[in-house]
């Protein structure tokens, strides 16, 4: 199974970086052969993992040492989301551990295996050859409720650097420890974790909730994120989960016509927005499809489900009658 991490280590070996910086201030012709590497060679293609849609293709992408921030309303269903993609990662043979200080580790195996497996119920077999699977691929930080910022900081070090950890999940910014207007601690919470991402080549996504518009159907953006302002302004990319409510609520209609039905049934159950990636010029929407039963976030709704063939470790198309 998923191993996790407990809290009898001595974080405080990890609480901070080992030298003081002098090391990486260096003359500044010693970058041209990497900048000539990059802009000429193969480089030049975008490195990094693609995202679980093929709609959005290389356009978004989660690259080494940087910092996604997942933003949206509560209930809207962004760490499913993220766990989704990190279930992509994982198959791309990416190493993640996930801090969900919100769920506990029974309840993120469980979303885990029904996306991986397609099932509302995976069976038994499929449960434990899952969890084989997880080994050297994923860790679980096992807590639940309130982490010291300093802890969480930490924590993503000693993944990194003891586990070999690509992709720290921390779930969410509310649970680290700092007071809902302690600004300026949130500032320097996310520059810190800015700062490690760069330094160790690290992706770190951090869930952050967004404030509820006058509608919950309103879609939010970058600037509806709650706390500091510089929050956005710090990290890489800014990624907004938005459920469509007002599709919910009109399918609960009794005298909907059949034309009438199948147009909001073809709408989106999900946007995903990227309001920003600092490094790339594309920002939009992936239109995402749910299914209940898998929990699974599909950009096309007519495809058919996918689960993971355990054997493989890729994805296969679910057998249609």
């Amino acid at each position: 199974m998923a191993r996790t991490i407990p809290d009898n280590i001595d974080w405080e070996a990890y609480a901070c970086a080992e030298d003081d910086g002098r090391a990486d201030v260096r003359p500044a012709h010693e970058f041209i052969d990497e900048l000539v590497e990059h802009l000429y060679g193969a480089e030049q293609q975008q490195i990094g993992v693609a995202s679980p849609w093929p709609s959005v293709g290389g356009d978004l992408m989660f690259r080494p040492g940087e910092v996604s921030l997942w933003g949206g309303v509560n209930g809207h269903g962004k760490s499913a989301v993220l766990g989704y993609a990190m279930l992509h990662a994982m198959t791309a043979g990416e190493r993640t551990c996930i801090a969900s200080m919100e769920m506990r580790p029974r309840a993120t195996m469980e979303r885990l295996a029904r996306q991986a497996a397609c099932n509302e119920k995976p069976a038994g077999g499929y449960l434990q050859g899952f969890g084989r699977w997880t080994n050297d691929r994923l860790w679980i930080y096992n807590h639940v409720g309130t982490v010291p910022r300093n802890r969480m900081i930490a924590v993503s070090r000693y993944c990194r650097k003891e586990l070999g950890v690509s992709h720290m999940v921390i779930d969410s910014l509310l649970k680290c420890g700092i007071a809902p207007d302690d600004y300026a601690g949130q500032k320097s919470f996310v520059d810190e974790l800015c700062a490690l991402a760069r330094d160790t080549d690290l992706h770190i996504h951090l869930v952050h909730h967004a404030r509820k518009r006058e509608k919950e159907s309103d879609v939010p953006d970058k600037f509806d994120l709650k706390g500091a302002g510089e929050i956005t302004d710090l990290v890489d990319n800014v990624l907004i989960v938005h459920r469509n409510k007002r599709k919910e609520a009109d399918l609960r209609k009794t005298d909907l016509s059949d034309e009438k039905r199948a147009s909001i049934e073809g709408q989106a159950d999900t946007v995903l927005i990227c309001a920003k990636q600092r490094h790339y010029t594309w920002e939009g929407n992936v239109r995402l499809w749910f299914d209940p039963a898998s929990l699974q976030f599909r950009d096309d709704p007519n495809a058919p489900g996918r689960y993971l063939d355990l054997d493989s470790g890729s994805w296969s198309q679910v057998w249609q009658r």
